[in-house]
């Protein structure tokens, strides 16, 4: 099942914060300078927050996943120039 998330994070050492960037360029889209928007397979979450924790240093950096469900995404509000992709949805008939 898909998951759209928001990632988003404050990370003082250059190092760490362009892994974190680069890492996260990979699974999803920038919408801000430290926020980006990912749409993954639950299996590719768990891999992104593995990846995501051995990058990040817990005593001074901060990152943060939020999910978005569908009802959320649609909800969201837009002022100005950003326009996040829309979310996939993915439908399964059992």
């Amino acid at each position: 099942m898909a998951v759209t998330v928001l990632a988003a994070y404050d990370i003082a050492d250059d190092r760490r914060r362009a892994r974190v960037s680069a890492t996260l360029q990979r699974w999803g889209t920038r919408i801000q300078y430290s926020v980006f928007i990912c749409t993954l397979e639950d299996s590719d979450f768990e891999q992104l927050q593995s990846t995501i924790k051995d990058i990040v240093d817990p005593e001074g950096d901060s990152f943060l996943f939020i999910r978005q469900c569908v009802t959320c995404w649609e909800a969201k509000v837009v002022i100005g120039q950003a326009q996040p992709e829309p979310a996939t949805l993915y439908w399964s008939v059992m």
